[in-house]
């Protein structure tokens, strides 16, 4: 299919300069009204400047990293071409008539210019100053650019963390006389608290979420951004490094989706929406942002609040008639992965507690852990659970299933038996879950997938065992490259329908983002694969080890059978979709490059075709089924639970993976595998991986696909016969099948 593809219309920029600045912490206080179908409150943002941090190499990579060794993020100098729609350059020249500055409970009053706003405008490719070359303007300015989309933002100021009682503990230098600096200071000794002071560092992020403002900021929006500055601030260092911002979503905003439930009552939830959360809140979007955040959302008493966080939050009544709900992460992630859903949902219980399910209750918290593992984490340092003991032998972490309540029974019969022996499958395969809880939410009917992990990378899936292909099939799919969240997983109530197989599938399917899209995730976000590829192929392994009445030759079975339908299909999409569309890896060497400031785009990342195509589920699958087979399973999982443990809490790009995994290779099953290969016959090429046409050629179809083929042939000889009326002409039958 020849389709000409246009980077200003497909392209997904990505404007935050987060190579002179980098969010480590969101603070968010939000109301929920669904009467105006809007979220309303601030957000505290406070920041660590990356210029004190940065260190030129003589390459052409460069290598930014904070104190607390952030993840890596390799840079490569570049003219910056990203769609944008104000190209104005921001100057200490420009008076307050250029910005809007509103005060609380002020309505916007924003022209039809797009100002402040976000309205849409007609995009075009241009090399904006303000997305490549935001560090140090000299005499200008420095500038603060967030992404952020269909949002009104109302007023930007900076916050006077100076004034919280008992913040003099972190004023490490008594001669600093410049209360701007002080300010700084604070926060940096906040953001960099040692691991084990979490719960005092949120308490600090809190109170000082809540001091009041010292200063507006100016501010401006376009159709992808949010850009403040302060006046006289002219390096990343200058910048306040706590700011708030109140705003408000619209009711249209592509972020969130405003909906009723099952029995007609309204909810609303983020479904994964190509742009991310920029019009939930303004954000760093870039996936090397990782931060961690805490949120407290009001709604009527009559809802439940869920959202990515650590805690199974509580309601805590307000007053007649009012809730709030508080949720936070202490293991720094992409803004991307923040997931919320607001409804009248249940907590579906079981009738009886078995032993696991009393297992699965007992709470875990980050500050028992007790860091006598014997190896070092890699990633920047938090509570993390594969350096507890107790959490790294945690078959089964706690769980909840919520629903509307006319589907409560569908769940109890179907998916909560379910959720333990799946999660403990994935223990045996991968080991320590790397979350310390997880809630399952079977979403509203006009749900767009079968499932939803709320990772790095979208985990929107479609019914993988399906016989069906082409078009209708490939409705099933919604979005390209939504990021999953962590802690809470999204369902149709389409998998409650279709036996516990096609709910236990998915659920594995989603489960396995927790390590591959959430734990370890892309830095890149058109390597879609490194996401889905693995949570595909591992929802075969997860789902035969939790049917355990299944012998391995049944398992086996079944796993070869779902090959040969997904190869049916993987056959089917690429006759039916651009080439453009059916490369891993798109932008080749290019892939994990940014501007000097932050800047990038993800390739094809708006284009609708996009988010209907299922190649980087199926390529990636089969990659993965090719490797395993090479290796053994028994050396390609030892080496999988190495690799889990060696890069959880960090990003990757395929060679991280590849090379990783040919290093662990005995010299004989090598043979000619090389990451150069790999990348030339399965992920920077369109069609079918010439491997993988080999392999299937060469090999038979197993019992039980023989047996599903002879099935279908026969009805669909069935179907070809000549029909005939009886005497009365009232109804058709069939002839005899002989």
């Amino acid at each position: 299919m020849d389709i000409k593809l246009d980077p200003s219309r497909d392209d997904l920029p990505l404007m935050a300069n987060t190579s002179h600045i980098l969010v480590k912490h969101y603070v968010l206080d939000l109301d929920v009204d669904f009467e105006s179908q809007i979220i309303e409150g601030t957000l505290v943002l406070f920041f660590e400047s990356g210029n004190r941090y940065r260190k030129k190499s003589s390459s052409t990579e460069e290598t930014c990293q904070s104190e607390s060794d952030e993840a890596c993020k390799f840079r490569t100098p570049e003219p910056c071409h990203v769609p944008v729609t104000n190209t104005r350059t921001f100057s200490s020249k420009m008076g307050y008539n250029d910005f809007a500055i509103y005060g609380k409970g002020e309505k916007d009053t924003s022209g039809k210019d797009g100002n402040h706003d976000n309205q849409e405008q007609a995009s075009g490719i241009s090399s904006s100053k303000y997305c490549c070359d935001t560090g140090n303007h000299g005499s200008e300015d420095f500038l603060l650019v967030l992404d952020c989309c269909d949002l009104s933002v109302l007023k930007v100021e900076e916050v006077d963390v100076a004034a919280v009682p008992g913040i003099e503990k972190f004023t490490r230098s008594p001669k600093l006389t410049v209360v701007s600096e002080l300010r700084n200071q604070i926060v940096h000794e906040l953001v960099t608290l040692p691991a084990d002071r979490w719960r005092e560092q949120l308490d600090h992020y809190a109170r000082c979420s809540q001091a009041p403002g010292c200063g507006e900021l100016l501010f401006d929006t376009d159709t992808w951004s949010l850009q403040i500055r302060k006046t006289g601030a002219q390096t990343a260092i200058d910048f306040p490094h706590a700011i708030r911002i109140r705003y408000r979503t619209k009711p249209q905003g592509r972020s969130v989706t405003w909906t009723s439930d099952q029995s007609g009552r309204p909810c609303v939830y983020t479904m994964g929406s190509p742009i991310n959360n920029r019009a939930l809140f303004p954000c760093q979007e870039p996936p090397v942002a990782m931060s961690t955040w805490q949120a407290t959302v009001r709604a009527a008493a009559s809802f439940v609040v869920l959202m990515s966080g650590e805690n199974s939050a509580q309601p805590t009544q307000l007053r007649e008639g009012c809730s709030s709900w508080h949720y936070y992460v202490t293991m720094p992630m992409p803004a991307s992965t923040f997931t919320i859903a607001v409804g009248p949902w249940t907590e579906v219980k079981p009738e009886t507690c078995s032993p696991n399910d009393q297992a699965a209750k007992r709470p875990f918290s980050p500050s028992e852990a007790d860091f006598r593992c014997a190896s070092i984490c890699g990633h920047v340092e938090y509570p993390c659970r594969f350096q507890n003991a107790s959490a790294t032998t945690q078959e089964i972490i706690p769980h909840r299933v919520f629903a509307p309540g006319c589907l409560r029974g569908a769940c109890q019969e179907t998916l909560l038996q379910l959720v333990s022996p799946c999660l403990s499958a994935a223990h045996s395969v991968l080991g320590t879950h790397p979350f310390s809880r997880l809630d399952v939410l079977i979403v509203p009917a006009n749900f767009p997938s079968l499932g939803m992990a709320s990772s790095f990378l979208t985990s929107v899936c479609p019914d993988q065992d399906s016989l069906t292909c082409g078009p209708c099939y490939k409705a099933f799919l919604f979005k390209f490259a939504c990021p999953n969240s962590p802690h809470i997983v999204f369902l149709s109530q389409s998998t409650l329908t279709g036996g516990s197989h096609l709910c236990g599938t998915r659920l594995c399917h989603e489960i396995a983002h927790a390590w591959f899209g959430l734990a370890i995730g892309a830095r890149d976000w058109t390597e879609e694969w490194l996401s889905e590829g693995f949570a595909t192929h591992l929802e075969d392994v997860f789902w035969a080890k939790a049917q355990q009445q299944l012998a391995p030759h049944e398992a086996q079975e079944q796993q070869e059978l779902r090959a040969c339908l997904r190869w049916r299909r993987l056959q089917d999409e690429l006759r039916n979709s651009p080439e453009q569309l059916q490369v891993l890896r798109p932008s080749k060497e290019k892939t994990g490059h940014v501007t000097d400031s932050g800047s990038s785009v993800v390739k094809h990342g708006l284009n609708p075709e996009k988010g209907f195509m299922q190649v980087h589920y199926l390529k990636g699958y089969f990659l993965l089924r090719f490797l395993a087979r090479r290796l053994g399973d028994d050396t390609y999982f030892s080496f999988l639970r190495k690799f889990v443990h060696t890069f959880h809490g960090q990003l990757i790009l395929s060679q991280d993976f590849l090379q990783m995994l040919l290093e662990n290779i005995p010299e004989e099953k090598r043979l000619d595998l090389s990451v150069e290969s790999i990348f030339r016959d399965w992920l920077e090429s369109s069609g079918l991986p010439q491997p993988l046409q080999t392999e299937r050629q060469a090999g038979a179809e197993c019992g039980l696909a023989r047996q599903v083929g002879a099935e279908v042939a026969k009805w669909n000889r069935v179907n070809r016969r000549p029909r005939k009326r009886n005497r009365r002409g009232t109804k058709e039958v069939f002839e005899k099948n002989v």
